[in-house]
């Protein structure tokens, strides 16, 4: 298990909170990665904590690969 002062130092450096780091991470476990609504959540959570905004567009080409068991081992190639 990971120390609140591991999460303290990723919070002071990303702005992200414990809860919103431990929530995606179970979402992430818990839910079917081939499930469309799971990686809307995900992708919505992400570009929320990263302060980028995702198309419509872009967010349908990420959901399509995932599904398709097609992502790049470098995510930046998607785009």
């Amino acid at each position: 298990m990971l120390s609140d002062s591991f999460f303290n130092k990723v919070e002071k450096k990303t702005k992200v909170d414990k809860e919103t780091i431990i929530g995606l991470a179970e979402k992430l476990q818990n839910g079917n990665m081939k499930d469309e609504k799971t990686l809307r959540e995900v992708i919505d959570t992400l570009s929320k904590m990263t302060g980028k905004n995702i198309s419509k567009e872009q967010s349908d080409k990420i959901i399509s690969k995932v599904i398709d068991g097609n992502v790049p081992k470098n995510i930046d190639k998607m785009f």
